[in-house]
């Protein structure tokens, strides 16, 4: 049963993490075939700023006598036969279906990669090898990463067919350097060359043997993070031919069928003439199951998903519901505009090359950002007492307690990640019932 449904859709969620420009991206498309560059601006750039989604299919031999690691081939999603193995030409058998959330590198857009972080049940943190490390966000991602209590990380020694044989070894050193004493110590360090695809059966051998399978709660009511949301009606579009909105994420629990009422936390936010906040949670029925060209009748957790419901499209546009929750109706976690934080303060400020930065205590009145799974919002400190801070959010947040949550300040006019907290209470918001 497990084998058909990993047939069309992905059931492991990888992040490719790293500095800007050492080539996640281009990791991700010498994997799976898709660029996960599209947007205008991106292009006009050449840097990833939204969060990337592309699958693949991972496949081996089945003559158990073909030596590795030539019988391991990578395909896009939706190839639906068995590819032929290059070196003796028997078929292949699908081994994994993983999902590529390629995360952006610039310092800027840190809280993309927070909330990237939520839906990774692993990443593959890229190091360039024509550059010392470590660079800033190469740091402030691998930290990240361990908040987010990741344990299946590769680390990808990358352009090392820019570099010479001792300059690789170099920075192989460095890399080494750079991870020792850490929660990643062990961690293998892979050479390759995304860009020649140089020990790319290498790494899709490695990926099969050290990337585990997590453990999955199908039993359990659905929670399914959103981390995209789009308007997919073209300009001109007449009335009887419009189409809902489409919201794109991963199940961390239960199981989604199309035809199942569902209904989306904290939904739209009003303000009244008193500017106090209600909240309109969006309830909706599901339409279509995709995962990318791939139609579904039920969808389990894992992988990237995209659901067609029958919302006004002008809700979806633009990523507007991103940052939310989909479930089964009341079956949701309540939304809280206050939460109770205990908190812990990284040694140094990370993602700065300036050495010796330190991290001032946390003051009253303070404006941070903070990340719960995958939403971020503002939070002022009103009250704190040791370790516990009260938060005041900008807008309501749908979370359980006991989620963690990274803690980010703006230092030199970019947020910067200075450490990490676990939500222990919260006031509830009572949200509007209509």
């Amino acid at each position: 049963m497990f084998k058909k449904i990993i047939i069309h859709q992905a059931n492991i969620n990888l992040g490719t993490i790293g500095h800007v420009a050492h080539g996640k991206s281009t990791l991700v498309r010498a994997l799976t075939g898709v660029q996960t560059v599209r947007f205008k601006n991106e292009l006009e750039r050449n840097i990833t700023i939204k969060l990337g989604y592309a699958n693949s299919k991972i496949f081996k031999c089945k003559n158990v006598h073909c030596p590795g690691p030539g019988c391991f081939k990578s395909s896009g999603s939706e190839r639906r036969k068995s590819p032929i193995c290059d070196q003796c030409h028997n078929k292949m058998i699908l081994l994994k279906h993983f999902s590529f959330i390629d995360c952006p590198g610039h310092e800027i857009l840190m809280a993309t990669m927070l909330n990237g972080t939520s839906i990774m049940d692993g990443a593959l943190l890229i190091i360039a090898a024509n550059e010392t490390c470590p660079q800033p966000q190469t740091s402030e991602h691998l930290a990240a990463v361990k908040i987010m209590n990741l344990k299946n990380i590769l680390i990808l020694q990358n352009k090392v067919d820019l570099v010479s044989k001792e300059k690789a070894l170099s920075n192989y050193r460095e890399i080494k350097n750079f991870i020792k004493g850490s929660f990643y110590e062990k961690s293998l360090i892979i050479p390759i060359s995304a860009q020649r695809k140089i020990n790319s059966e290498i790494l899709l051998e490695i990926l099969i043997r050290q990337i585990k399978f997590p453990s999955r709660f199908f039993g359990k009511s659905p929670y399914l993070l959103i981390v995209r949301s789009f308007d997919i009606n073209k300009p001109g579009c007449k009335v009887d031919f419009l189409q809902g909105g489409v919201l794109g994420g991963t199940i961390v629990k239960g199981i989604l069928c199309i035809g199942e009422k569902i209904e989306i936390r904290p939904g739209i936010t009003t303000k009244t003439k008193k500017g106090e906040i209600i909240c309109h949670p969006i309830k909706t029925l599901i339409c279509s199951l995709s995962a990318e060209k791939n139609a579904l009748k039920y969808v389990i957790p894992g992988g990237l998903i995209g659901i067609g419901t029958k919302i006004d499209p002008t809700l979806t546009q633009g990523d507007r519901l991103s940052g939310q929750i989909l479930g089964h109706k009341k079956s949701l976690p309540g939304i809280f505009v206050n939460i109770f934080v205990f908190y812990k303060l990284f040694k140094r400020l990370l993602g700065i090359s300036k050495s010796n930065q330190n991290i001032h205590l946390i003051e009253l009145n303070e404006i941070l950002m903070i990340n719960i799974g995958n939403t971020s919002a503002g939070g002022k400190v009103l009250k704190k007492k040791e370790n516990i801070i009260e938060l005041s959010l900008t807008n309501p947040i749908c979370c359980n307690l006991g989620d963690k949550i990274a803690l980010s300040r703006r230092i030199e006019k970019h947020w910067r990640l200075i450490g990490w907290g676990i939500i222990k209470k919260g006031k509830k918001f009572f949200h509007s019932k209509n």
